[in-house]
């Protein structure tokens, strides 16, 4: 399987386009979690460009709900207090489609009445000609050991191929940032391996900064970073 040369693929720009910008770092200023008014999580970090930077702790800590603050979805009991920077942007309250912040669940999500070159060509930002699109997309399957796969049905994947379809239409929106929510965990110990490897080496690559949600520490070992853990 493939693995660095799928975040050049996914991350090209169009022909004729500007080449995207290269992601800054994610800066969480005195960025404080409560729900009803109780603080749940509070960090003041810095993750750097292609840093993983991974959160565990039981369930209710206030993990998955640290993302979806992050990626710009705080309802009712919860709140979000401090300041979310990345790179030259203020993200302080500018809703999730403008935050640019690529999110991956423990399940793909992919939508099962698109075939996956459907599925790959809703993520995919930017102009280009029909042709030029999925062209797009036909190299991105190929770099991540998919050729040809751009008219299956995503319900005929195997749970690797799903997630990393998952990965690539992810990558092809051209984040600026990687949330990841548990997503090794429904997968079988092998094909975990090299997910996580294929994962960690595309953010790298692509110079993103990555928060990790996991209650795995072969997971937080992989990726390589720093690790904090959130009390229950």
């Amino acid at each position: 399987m493939p693995h660095a040369p799928i975040a050049a693929s996914a991350g090209a720009a169009p022909t004729g386009a500007a080449a995207p910008a290269r992601p800054g770092p994610l800066r969480l200023q005195d960025v404080c979690l409560t729900l009803a008014g109780r603080p749940l999580v509070r960090l003041d970090r810095e993750i750097a460009s292609g840093e993983v930077l991974t959160v565990m702790g039981a369930s209710g800590s206030g993990k998955s709900s640290l993302l979806l603050a992050l990626a710009g979805f705080v309802r009712p009991p919860f709140a979000l207090a401090g300041r979310i920077l990345l790179g030259a942007r203020d993200l302080t309250g500018a809703p999730p489609q403008e935050r640019r912040m690529g999110l991956m669940f423990q399940a793909p999500l992919l939508f099962p009445h698109m075939s996956v070159g459907e599925n790959l060509l809703f993520g995919l930002t930017g102009g280009g000609s029909r042709a030029d699109r999925r062209r797009q997309v036909e190299a991105a399957l190929a770099d991540a050991g998919l050729e040809g796969f751009a008219d299956r049905s995503p319900d005929t994947l195997s749970g690797g191929q799903q997630s990393r379809v998952a990965l690539l239409r992810v990558l092809l929106s051209q984040p600026q940032a990687l949330l990841l929510d548990e997503p090794f965990s429904a997968l079988d110990a092998g094909t975990r391996d090299g997910i996580r490897r294929l994962v960690f080496t595309a953010a790298r690559s692509a110079g993103l900064p990555v928060v990790l949600v996991t209650h795995d520490p072969q997971d937080a070992a992989a990726a390589g970073g720093p690790v904090i853990t959130l009390e229950g």
